[in-house]
């Protein structure tokens, strides 16, 4: 499932509001390991352009 929502996000990563969309409803379905390893991938892919999204969403989403 990983690699499926990191397939979906390199598509949607042209538009900001799409993206955290997809972003927000991933975290919904992954299990807590996988969302965490999201994250890393999330800062390491998207970082110079949508690092304030990326805050917003992993700061309210509680990871374990």
């Amino acid at each position: 499932m990983l690699e499926y929502v990191k397939t979906i996000l390199l598509k949607v990563s042209f538009d900001r509001t799409l993206f955290e969309k997809e972003l927000r409803k991933a975290l919904r379905t992954l299990v807590p390991a996988e969302a965490g390893l999201l994250k890393a991938w999330c800062y390491q892919q998207f970082a110079k352009l949508y690092r304030r999204v990326l805050n917003r969403v992993f700061n309210q989403v509680r990871l374990a």
